[in-house]
């Protein structure tokens, strides 16, 4: 394609990251935060000033617009998605980003934190982008590119297709979705109310990048009930129940059963969060697993370990709570693999070497995969992503500009 991107990009990623978009699992409101919709209003603003059609800010918190299609035959409907949240494990608020422009393959070192260094040394993927303009935040907060790499996708795709109406295409339909990084991002009205047949996220990695399997998700929630007493007066009386929470975790598995000894195919269980007093304590887990034997036998042995502990102190109260979050899209996209074909055929168009391999999270297009959507997901370029270290090049971005573009296009052949 001749149309260089490059510049709408980094305006719109630079934009889009100084805005707090933090999702908060712990809250019971969708959006789970009212920061998100501090983005959610700009798009829907944006949307409408470059002539989008049925702009709508859902009860739920997604943006919803349609670009009418410009052939007369009839084309599947296919949609286009990026989700506003940020994820919590990591401050986004205040973020600054920094574009090092002509990157030319030295150590980059972030000013506000200068112990905050992207070295290619350890990151081969960045030794590989000298020449490229390389976005980061600047050492203290996340960059946020995750997903709003995937929101600037999406945004200039729709601007292009807008004001070229030369661009044969069937109607594409554009969403984005609040909460994804706390699971919640695809609302149960949401296939409904997208009106596609076929869906993409922008959500991916490296450049090429095609995914058609996802982890498998659940999340588990322990709760533990002490006895409380006074400390001077506890013998034979307290129950700790920060001990019990340590006897959880120091009983499971340590080993190719967490995220930092496990790769590859290899599932885990996952403690991120932790609180509590001697009187009461909470343990959140994330299971994760790319087959459901594998996720189930998981949360079995967290509720194993539980019943274990409780037996060894009756007078606490411990229970495990197992909830579904999400599943592996293959299950339903090795039925019809139309959607990642076409993503495939449009990337080789552009020159793009496209590569499958299972990534090892998910995204909305999991949910959606699940409900009747059938939705891969492609690379945005970002790297490092959920911490300081997160970095994206401009013209990664660019590319995957362009094989949407290629996509909406390409749909419209027999």
């Amino acid at each position: 394609m001749s149309t260089s991107f490059n510049q709408e990009l980094e305006d719109r990623l630079i934009r889009y990251a100084r805005i707090d978009t933090t999702s908060d699992e712990r809250s019971s409101s969708t959006p789970s935060t009212d920061l998100q919709y501090d983005l959610l209003n700009v798009l829907v603003e944006e949307l409408t000033s470059i002539g989008a059609s049925d702009v709508v800010l859902t009860e739920y918190g997604a943006v919803l617009a349609t670009i009418p299609g410009s052939v007369t035959t009839e084309v599947p409907t296919i949609a286009f998605l990026a989700h506003v949240d940020t994820t919590a494990a990591f401050s986004g608020t205040g973020v600054k980003p920094i574009v090092h422009r002509n990157y030319d393959g030295s150590d980059i070192v972030l000013p506000d934190d200068t112990s905050v260094v992207l070295s290619p040394a350890d990151l081969p993927y960045l030794a590989s982008k000298i020449g490229d303009d390389i976005i980061t935040a600047s050492g203290t907060t996340l960059l946020g590119a995750d997903d709003k790499a995937g929101v600037a996708i999406v945004m200039a795709m729709a601007n292009h297709l807008l004001h070229n109406p030369n661009i044969a295409h069937g109607p594409v339909r554009i969403c984005f979705t609040p909460d994804e990084e706390i699971g919640r991002g695809v609302h149960p009205n949401l296939p409904k109310d997208l009106k596609a047949e076929f869906a993409y996220t922008l959500d991916g990695a490296e450049l090429g990048e095609v995914v058609y399997e996802t982890f498998s998700a659940d999340k588990a929630t322990v709760r533990i009930e002490g006895v409380s007493a006074h400390p001077g007066q506890a013998k034979d009386v307290l129950v700790n129940a920060l001990h019990l929470a340590a006897k959880i975790i120091d009983t499971l598995p340590h080993i190719n059963r967490t995220p930092e000894t496990a790769s590859g195919r290899q599932g885990f269980i996952h403690i991120y969060s932790m609180s509590g007093s001697a009187a009461a304590a909470e343990l959140h887990f994330v299971l994760r697993d790319f087959e459901l034997d594998g996720l189930k036998s998981h949360g079995d042995l967290i509720t194993q370990v539980c019943s274990t502990i409780q037996a060894t102190e009756p007078r606490s109260k411990i229970r495990c709570e197992i909830t579904a979050q999400y599943r592996n899209m293959r299950y339903w996209l090795e039925n019809d693999m139309r959607p990642v074909e076409r993503a495939i055929a449009a990337a080789k168009e552009l020159d793009i070497d496209p590569f499958s391999t299972p990534t090892r999270g998910g995204t909305d297009g999991s949910r959606l995969t699940e409900l009747g959507v059938p939705t891969p997901n492609l690379f945005t370029g970002m790297q490092n992503y959920h911490g300081p270290l997160e970095w994206i090049s401009v013209q990664d971005m660019a590319r995957a500009t362009e094989v949407c573009i290629g996509l909406a296009e390409g749909w419209t052949r027999a």
